[in-house]
């Protein structure tokens, strides 16, 4: 494993006077993420920020209204990654249940159409045929200024929801609902898009049932709890308390067996419980499968996934899903060895590398730029932008993974600002944004975001450093302890899952699997041995017997032949 500097979370929990009922080591924890009161804690739907603080949703909810009472025609366009998908999913069901009967949706090709509302979808909705009389944008559209031109020429009345960061001009849309818009005094910006329409959806049945459409407060649209906690882990979107609400909620569906037939076909594809799991495996197990769609073919399979109402259609949906994913990894782990021969390449060591990485490559797969250019960034613990060509070979497409610290659509936004016509489009995040440059222009683009980004950061913050919560003590190394973690949670992005650090001395040690280091552990604090594993280390490893190891671990309960036992998975070893 590459060398990292670990440091430790203050465990200390301030002096306010909450959380007495919860087991000191949660207190410590929960205090160490920032957490000051029990409400922050309290993960009920009455605890949920109000959809009407979201600027543009009244004129939003009007505008649907209008359409369904008229029986118009309306188009949901998503986008190709799993926030995208859950979005058109909440989308295409929540308006079913509030009437829609003229709904349909299309998902931009990644590879023909790039990202978000283009004037070419408009123009093949015009050709096809398909012009809807109002175009719902989820999870993107608020850098659509000329798609949002192009459909109000055809007379196609616009409504945007997405949660990106906004450009200097706004697409003249006829609303734009998202948080992240001048002027919205909405708590949460942190939403991910599917949690933004989930929000239209709610403001849209309060506004049906005062125009006493429904009996009551009409349908319920926690069935679709299920959706918004995907999407919003999947997206990586932080962790805030409202988004905490949306994930448990979420959970709590699918763990009692209420989610919708595509979520439980692939968490059973991938071997999993859903009664037992945790935001963990919606990020690393269906977050993946679902994405591999948008990535190699149509995210519109993924989609179909998600509203299968037929466990059947769900469960071959989800095979077809999975083998996708499946050649998704070769295709990852392919481009890994050749950028890693592209960094050897450049004759230097980790501290001659460009601070921020531009990577190209002719045979690269556009669909799994993403994962190569994170892989990267995990191994240099740099910035990185990886490109792939479009299929002409004169453009390419970019997908960056930051570093913290470093916000990663502002680079972009500053190199755009010196070297104009440089960048033909760009958006996204602060960790993650896409972008789309001339194939001839790409060492001119390299050398300017290596500048930008020396100028943006210290040298200090290409530090590779390990976060953990400080050791464990030898009686909360238990079985106990891992149970009462995973209950705790939802963990993710900007509320970590706990990671403890320690020193062991290490009893046996092996290889299974090719790759992956099972070992035999005991305390050098005490206690009983306990099972350790880390995975993807390689066949070549230290003898840890020798020296012993420095750990970083997280407890987790592992139940193997019906039998259920504390083992720690390493995310870190070095030689104590």
């Amino acid at each position: 494993m590459t060398p990292r500097k670990i440091i430790r979370r203050s465990l200390s929990a301030n002096s306010a006077n909450w959380g007495q009922s919860l087991p000191p080591l949660l207190r410590r924890l929960y205090a160490a993420r920032g957490v000051e009161s029990d409400a922050e804690l309290a993960y009920t739907l009455q605890h949920l920020a109000s959809p009407f603080d979201l600027r543009g949703i009244d004129r939003a909810v009007e505008l649907i209204a209008d359409a369904i009472e008229k029986q118009q025609k309306i188009l949901i366009l998503g986008d190709f990654d799993a926030d995208g998908a859950t979005s058109t999913t909440v989308a295409m069901l929540g308006l079913q249940m509030m009437g829609a009967r003229y709904l349909d949706f299309r998902v931009p090709s990644r590879f023909s159409d790039g990202y978000g509302l283009t004037a070419g979808i408009i123009d093949r909705l015009e050709a096809d045929g398909a012009v809807p009389d109002l175009l719902i944008t989820v999870d993107n559209g608020i850098a659509a200024n000329e798609g949002v031109e192009a459909a109000r020429r055809l007379g196609i009345k616009v409504v945007v929801t997405d949660h990106h960061l906004p450009g200097e001009t706004l697409p003249a849309a006829d609303a734009i609902v998202n948080p992240n818009q001048k002027g919205c005094p909405f708590l949460s910006k942190n939403a991910a898009g599917v949690g933004v329409m989930f929000y239209v959806l709610t403001a849209l049945r309060r506004y049906l049932a005062e125009q006493g459409k429904f009996e009551g407060k009409g349908p319920n649209l926690g069935c679709l709890l299920d959706l918004v906690a995907l999407g919003t882990v999947a997206d990586v979107v932080p962790l805030d308390q409202n988004n905490r609400i949306f994930v448990e909620q979420g959970l709590r569906r699918i763990r009692k067996g209420e989610a919708r037939p595509g979520i439980l076909a692939l968490l059973d594809v991938a071997g999993r419980d859903h009664t037992r799991i945790s935001a963990t495996d919606l990020g690393f197990v269906v977050g993946p499968r679902l994405n591999a769609a948008g990535r190699l073919d149509d995210m519109s399979v993924g989609i179909a996934c998600l509203l299968a109402d037929n466990p059947d259609e769900a469960c071959r949906l989800a095979v077809e899903l999975d083998h996708m994913n499946r050649e998704r990894r070769t295709i990852e782990t392919g481009m890994k060895e050749q950028a890693q021969e592209l960094l050897a390449s450049l004759s230097l060591d980790q501290a001659g590398l460009p601070w921020g990485l531009a990577l190209f490559d002719t045979d690269w797969h556009q669909g799994v730029i993403g994962i190569l250019a994170a892989r990267i960034r995990e191994q240099t613990h740099r910035p990185v932008i990886a490109f792939a060509p479009d299929e002409g070979g004169e453009m390419l497409k970019g997908s960056a993974r930051s570093i913290p610290g470093l916000h990663i659509r502002d680079v972009l936004a500053a190199v755009a600002a010196r070297h104009p016509g440089l960048l033909h489009k760009f958006g996204g995040h602060a960790m993650a944004a896409g972008m789309t440059i001339s194939a001839a222009d790409f060492q001119t683009f390299a050398d300017a975001f290596d500048a930008v980004v020396r100028e943006s950061i210290a040298e200090e913050a290409l530090e590779a450093v390990i976060t953990t919560d400080g050791p464990l003590a030898a009686d909360e190394l238990t079985l106990d302890t891992a149970l009462v973690l995973r209950r705790s949670g939802p963990w993710g992005q900007h509320f970590p899952e706990p990671s403890f650090d320690g020193e062991f001395d290490v009893i046996s040690q092996r290889i299974v699997g090719e790759r992956h280091l099972k070992l035999v552990l005991k305390s050098r604090s005490g206690g009983d041995v306990i099972d350790g594993i880390a995975f993807n280390t390689g066949a070549e490893v230290s003898d840890f017997t020798l020296t012993g190891a420095r750990v970083v671990y997280k407890p987790d309960a592992n139940t193997f032949r019906g039998r259920t036992q504390l083992q720690l998975l390493i995310d870190y070893i070095e030689p104590a």
